[in-house]
């Protein structure tokens, strides 16, 4: 045992060894051997007794070993520097002494100022491993406020440990050392954890600029990228979380000339009010356009996720060929929901989705059906007449079915893409069935290469398409029957939502002056819609409006 105090250094009292040692020192030190206490000699014979006691009673067969003997805590003076001693009493026979009563419990060990301890099998020495435990700040400013309750100021009372021991089951000597840590530090402060912040693995250098070093055809992957960097693919994953940096999923878009761009500005700007310029620009409520377009639907994609439980059975799919899945293309028809002033529907938009296919009866009987039968094919091609025929057959008809009431006699046109498939705008077949009964229905077409100017191409198709394959469709027919149901199905709310994603596209396409390298904004229709806060129109800076204006050939 030593102590240390500040002051000289007795170096007629130190070996060689010890000497060299305290040179090391930049302070000076005072090394004391003092002579043991009666006290402590007196604890030091008991623990060995204990063990000696143990030891002879296991060579003799007093004690079985298949029991677990452990060390009980001996009775101390519990004062604010002295901390119960422990071990096990017993005569050299290796009985328990009459004296205290024994009691088997998990020994409870020195513990660091955290309240940590082992423990785990006995070691050759005969101690017992702890495991190490860490107490939240809050579990130790409870017991702490627990002693100053039951104590005087300055000065833990005896038993005063004890008790809180047996209240809060953390052991005696940790609750001294910490009364001890905040008394010299002066409060609660001390329990606090030094290695709270500064702990643990030191962190591995990441800079993102690096990232940018590196080529494209080489970061396509993280494992790619991570060995580019020198660096292991789960410490990069790690920034990928932290938001170091980020993935980015690369859509082809479509190919722009100079006169592509222009028609895109000009088409933008023809959708702002005239009233409303130049001094606050504001896009039309675009009630009276109806957008058409065809899509090909397919009965199942090549590959589909699922979340299953761990032991039910994978799910089977199969076709003939993957290059050759049953599909139908369809025609559809979609214009802007409309809402009174209670904020119902009154007309969804929805007019209607047709499935280009013909019926006629089979030729050859089957196992699936006998000759005779009518089956369903898909059209082998999709030209102007069909084009022609479907407008007229089908979609007219259904413009006046369904067209509001009260807006029949007003101008509506008709918005398609500039397919070589499709009839001109000036088709004098079309016209007549158009302008027939009073209608004004009018055929308009979209600027080349522009699908972002379709609501249909913008979100439309890609959500009826998700509601489509979550009903699992079969054959021709079934595809035909869920295509429709989905339609049917599609809210009307999300409609409307995309005619206002429309518009902002178009705002960004004249900040691009017709170019079309922008990110679709994100306007939390959904959050405004809760709120009632939903606009019918979106407005646009004046000065985009007129920059576009001034990047016109003609302007």
């Amino acid at each position: 045992m030593a102590s240390r105090r500040s002051g000289w250094i007795n170096w007629d009292d130190l070996g060689d060894e010890a000497e060299e040692d305290a040179g090391e020192l930049n302070y000076e030190y005072e090394w004391i051997v003092p002579e043991p206490e009666e006290e402590e000699v007196q604890i030091l014979d008991q623990r060995r007794g204990g063990r000696l006691g143990l030891a002879e009673a296991n060579e003799n067969g007093g004690l079985d070993d298949s029991e677990e003997h452990v060390e009980v805590e001996l009775e101390g003076d519990n004062n604010e520097d002295e901390e119960g001693s422990g071990g096990a009493s017993g005569n050299e026979n290796g009985e328990h002494g009459n004296t205290e009563e024994h009691v088997e419990v998990e020994p409870e060990g020195d513990t660091n100022e955290e309240g940590e301890g082992t423990e785990g099998a006995s070691g050759a020495n005969g101690t017992v491993g702890r495991k190490r435990r860490w107490y939240q700040l809050q579990e130790k400013q409870t017991a702490y406020a627990m002693i100053l309750e039951r104590t005087a100021p300055g000065v833990m009372s005896r038993g005063v440990s004890q008790e809180v021991s047996v209240l809060t089951g953390i052991p005696v000597g940790t609750l001294q050392k910490w009364w001890k840590k905040c008394k010299e530090v002066g409060g609660m402060h001390g329990l606090e954890n030094k290695k709270s912040k500064n702990c643990g693995r030191k962190r591995i250098a990441f800079d993102p600029e690096v990232i940018k070093q590196v080529e494209l055809r080489n970061r396509t992957t993280l494992k790619d990228l991570a060995n580019e960097l020198n660096m292991a693919k789960t410490t990069l994953w790690r920034r990928l979380q932290e938001g170091l940096f980020r993935r980015h999923t690369n859509a082809i878009k479509s190919t722009l000339t100079d006169d592509n761009k222009v028609a895109r500005v000009r088409f933008c700007l023809s959708m702002f009010d005239e009233l409303t310029l130049p001094e606050d620009p504001t896009f039309k409520e675009m009630y009276n356009v109806i957008h058409i377009d065809e899509k090909w639907f397919y009965r199942t994609r090549g590959s589909q996720n699922y979340y299953l439980a761990p032991d039910e059975e994978d799910p089977y799919k199969s076709t003939q060929s993957k290059n050759f899945i049953e599909k139908v293309m369809f025609l559809a028809a979609v214009a802007r929901p409309r809402y009174d002033a209670d904020g119902a529907i009154t007309f969804d938009g929805k007019l209607g989705i047709w499935p280009f296919t013909y019926e006629e009866e089979a030729k050859r009987k089957s196992k699936n059906r006998d000759a005779g039968t009518m089956v369903t094919k898909v059209l082998p091609a999709v030209t102007k007449d069909v084009s022609r025929q479907y407008m007229i057959n089908f979609l007219l008809p259904a413009i006046r079915a369904r067209w509001p009431a009260a807006e029949r006699g007003t101008p509506i046109f008709i918005q398609q893409d500039n397919a070589k498939t499709h009839i001109p705008v000036d088709d004098p077949e079309f016209i007549a069935a158009a302008q027939a009964d009073g209608w004004d229905i009018c055929l308009t077409c979209q600027p080349p290469n522009s699908p972002d100017l379709n609501i249909l191409d913008l979100g439309f198709f890609a959500a009826l398409q998700s509601l489509f394959h979550k009903l699992s469709p079969g054959s021709i027919d079934d595809i035909v029957l869920k295509v429709q149901q989905a339609f049917v199905e599609y809210p009307p709310e999300r409609s409307n939502r995309i005619f206002l994603s429309l518009q902002a596209c178009m705002c960004e396409v004249l900040k691009q002056l017709g170019g079309n390298r922008y990110k679709v904004p994100h306007l939390r229709k959904a959050v405004l819609e809760r709120l009632g806060t939903l606009p019918v129109a979106l407005q646009c800076a004046a000065s985009i409006v007129c920059d576009a204006i001034e990047s016109l050939p003609d302007a």
